[in-house]
């Protein structure tokens, strides 16, 4: 058929799962192109066609993007002679082939005809091989998971990935996939799928880069033992939020919420104070609950969805990260804040100098929100010089609130002194809601401390003379609880 282009898939490696057409086109042709020889199907072609490969160009490309370009631009050029051109690549021509794409593409911009010819891919022998059911598989490509830093990939639900091709490769996917799965997540290695010497290698996710793999390599990753994934908790929560789900589920609103969603976010900043990542990894759940149930309430009201809440947040960090993204560069932390005030600031449309503090929370506890303004405004340039500054400034507040006769002005020069501490805090690089609670943690283990050994004696705290009380406070001080004097002196 004159400048039409005949891309013929030859299966996965044995010449019995040609299909009839297949066959039927090889058997016909004249000269075949193949994308590669390293396919055992070549050797035994149908009709003894003569055999043309790109195996070259896999030598010359400095990317795969670039090899599949090349074989892509060489068949639209054969495909557009009076006699077309036969294409064969391996498995199906549709099934993991970046070259056809790109054929399909630069044929429908040339008007050129494509003809395609069915072939079994590598998936059917691999579900054979594991007596595993294709409903509900992933499949995805070595190579792009390799260049992934998460996978793009539901943990909940059994994948396939193929062309794991070589040691390199396999490490790659290994690291990738190492930020969902734990190490001794169990996977199976499949060499030869369908055809002789066929091998199936079950081993930890962690000992996949010790094998060998080659081009008919793939691999198999089983769901998580118990669901893991974002999508198996959104299901969780619009079950609970259903007419079968639970009544208190369904009667929240976003509005009476609000007060679990503020006592979560302490709890994490609790388990942080503590370094306790057991409770962290808890405390972060109960978190993402408040999240997952405000999201569920609005789809259900019309008002959003969970993709639009986590496409928001995607696009804006691709936004505010022109330096990694993008083509700018930058010199340092400093520099990217800037760009980050000055990209939000255009995307706002504001020009007033209040958006400095937009997303500054009114809501947050005084000292966190004095620092993020204090460091909002630093990165416009409201900057102290030195932090000698900020020490002469905070004496000069403790002068004034000495001097400080009214409540009034008391209260003004404690307020001017805690907001120049705060400064104070972030020129150290100490943040100061964490030390504060941490203070305050320390003092009340060693009031407990003091408590107790009073208790001990038979006595409470305020029945204890002033020296027996500072005794026993030095003994809370060296069994590792605050420097502090008692009642705080």
């Amino acid at each position: 058929m004159p400048q039409q282009i005949t891309i013929v898939g030859l299966g996965p490696g044995d010449p019995r799962y040609l299909t009839s057409e297949a066959v039927a086109v090889l058997s016909e042709a004249r000269e075949v192109y193949v994308r590669t020889r390293r396919h055992p199907v070549v050797d035994a072609l149908p009709g003894r066609p003569t055999v043309h490969s790109f195996d070259s160009l896999y030598d010359t490309a400095e990317t795969f993007e670039a090899l599949y370009q090349a074989i892509a631009g060489q068949v639209l050029e054969l495909g557009a002679r009076p006699e077309g051109v036969v294409y064969a690549v391996p498995g199906h021509p549709l099934v993991g082939e970046t070259s056809v794409r790109l054929i399909l593409d630069g044929a429908a911009e040339r008007g050129l005809t494509v003809r395609l010819v069915d072939g079994l891919s590598f998936v059917e022998p691999v579900l054979s091989a594991l007596r595993i059911d294709a409903l509900g598989l992933q499949i995805a490509d070595a190579l792009d998971l390799a260049h992934q830093h998460s996978p793009l990939l539901d943990p909940d639900r059994p994948a396939l990935v193929a062309q794991l091709y070589s040691r390199q490769v396999a490490s790659d996917v290994k690291l990738t996939l190492l930020n969902v799965y734990p190490p001794e997540h169990l996977v199976t290695v499949i060499r030869n799928a369908g055809i002789a010497g066929q091998e199936i290698r079950p081993l930890p996710l962690e000992d996949l880069d010790r094998e060998e793999p080659d081009h008919l390599t793939s691999l198999y990753i089983p769901p998580l033992p118990q669901p893991g994934s974002l999508i198996s908790f959104q299901e969780l929560i619009a079950h609970l939020r259903s007419p079968m789900g639970c009544p208190w589920d369904r009667e929240q609103t976003h509005q009476s919420l609000r007060p679990h969603l503020l006592e979560e976010t302490y709890e994490v900043l609790a388990a942080l104070d503590l370094d306790d990542m057991d409770e962290l990894r808890e405390e972060l759940g109960d978190l993402l609950l408040q999240i997952v149930l405000h999201t569920q309430i609005a789809t259900e009201c019309g008002e959003f969805t969970m993709p639009e809440v986590v496409g928001q947040i995607i696009q804006k960090l691709r936004r505010r990260h022109p330096h990694v993204f993008g083509e700018v560069t930058v010199e340092g932390t400093g520099e990217i804040l800037r760009n980050w005030e000055q990209i939000k600031r255009a995307e706002k449309g504001a020009r007033r100098v209040s958006s400095t503090f937009e997303g500054v929370s009114g809501a947050l506890p005084a000292l966190a929100r004095a620092q993020a303004i204090g460091s909002r405004a630093a990165r416009i340039g409201f900057e102290w010089p030195s932090i000698q500054a900020i020490w002469e400034r905070v004496e000069h507040h403790l002068a004034g609130l000495r001097r400080a006769q009214s409540t009034e002005e008391q209260a003004h020069e404690l307020g001017d002194l805690l907001f120049t501490l705060v400064s104070l805090a972030r020129w150290l690089k100490v943040d100061a809601e964490s030390a504060l609670r941490e203070a305050t943690a320390r003092f009340m283990a060693r009031v407990v401390a003091v408590e107790e050994q009073a208790a001990a004696t038979g006595r409470q705290p305020q029945e204890l003379a002033p020296e027996e009380l500072e005794e026993l406070w030095q003994r809370a001080k060296e069994a590792g609880a605050p420097s502090h004097g008692p009642a705080g002196r």
